[in-house]
């Protein structure tokens, strides 16, 4: 009961993809609060694409590099413990951005009580975490649609793109997302009311993806680049508008597939001029300020209605946290990707 595991960044990734054994778990004491402090003890992890950049030592402007030999850093939902904080006390449920461990000693800053209505602590990775809210962003401010038009979406189970296609849904749009599989495409249809869903490794995914819109694209929720940017591109209609929200492809960019013509900037402008696009670049954390308090009246009643209904793939243990935020850049999740630590 004194012990707390993490997990370490122990090298960097000898691959593009970054792999399990990038990390070690390794053993140390249980930290003790300071006055003015609280400990947290963890209970869900986040998996998210965004950590790539930390992890391989790119510069971002959402954070520093992760220093080797420091704890694995993330979403994360965990329970106040011990509290010698006057605007936390024990038992409080909390969100937050912290170390892979058990247990965390935090000041209060950045911290989030979950005390809004949120069904499952889990949701606050999802639903309610960053993915949820840029989906929310994406179709509010970034790139609103308008009923009747058609959305594309990438990633559509992942964080992001499952929220988005059920959001756009209830605009009334047409909802088409790309996937990995044949069975990620079959839930984003079953499970989330796509309208419809393109494997993006079918050798016709341009030929599918045209017929699944055959009015052309209006919006589309850019998670992925690549290959799927260069098939959206030729689909968009005048005054089309692309929310740019990641880069699921950019691990990918020195393998042969991805070397497309949307690689050269002059071409993908041309396109931008000739059909009037709008892109605009999604940073979240951008419009925390003045929309989050929006978003989470919004997202509550849409959960409770079962309007939006959060597709999570739980993998359990601290432990297994490394192989399964290498498996969100391999494509085996099935929903948004969480480890579950502690009830």
């Amino acid at each position: 009961m004194n012990a707390n595991r993490r997990v370490i960044l122990s090298e960097r990734p000898r691959y593009i993809v970054p792999t399990a054994n990038c990390f070690r778990l390794e053993t140390t004491a249980m930290p003790v609060p300071a006055d003015g402090e609280l400990r947290i003890r963890t209970t869900w992890l986040g998996m998210d694409s965004m950590l790539y950049a930390r992890v391989q030592r790119v510069s971002s402007q959402q954070g520093e590099p992760i220093k080797l030999k420091d704890a694995m850093i993330g979403p994360a939902v965990g329970r106040v413990e011990e509290s010698r904080h006057p605007d936390y006390k024990a038992g409080d449920l909390v969100s937050g951005f912290w170390e892979w461990q058990d247990y965390v000693i935090s000041t209060g800053k950045r911290l989030r009580k979950l005390d809004f209505g949120v069904q499952k602590p889990s949701y606050a990775l999802s639903a309610y975490g960053v993915p949820g809210f840029g989906a929310y962003v994406a179709l509010d401010r970034i790139a609103p649609p308008q009923a009747g038009e058609t959305v594309v979406v990438g990633t559509a189970l992942g964080g992001l793109g499952q929220i988005a296609g059920q959001i756009a849904k209830l605009k009334g749009c047409r909802v088409v997302g790309i996937a990995g599989t044949d069975e990620k495409c079959g839930l984003a249809v079953q499970k989330l009311g796509f309208d419809a869903c393109i494997n993006h490794e079918a050798k016709d995914f341009s030929r599918l993806l045209m017929e699944a819109c055959p009015a052309g694209i209006d919006v589309d929720i850019e998670t992925v680049g690549g290959k799927t940017l260069e098939a959206i591109v030729p689909l968009l209609n005048l005054n089309a508008r692309i929310a740019a929200c990641g880069l699921m492809g950019t691990p990918h960019f020195g393998e042969t597939a991805f070397k497309g013509r949307y690689q050269n900037t002059m071409s993908f402008m041309y396109e931008i001029i000739n059909r009037r696009i709008s892109v605009r670049g999604l940073v979240a954390f951008d419009h925390l300020r003045d929309k989050l308090q929006d978003f989470h009246r919004d997202m509550r009643g849409w959960i409770d209605s079962e309007a939006v209904r959060p597709l999570e793939d739980i993998v359990d243990g601290l432990e297994n946290a490394p192989m399964a935020f290498q498996d969100i850049f391999e494509g085996r999740n099935l929903g948004k990707r969480v480890v579950r630590i502690a009830e």
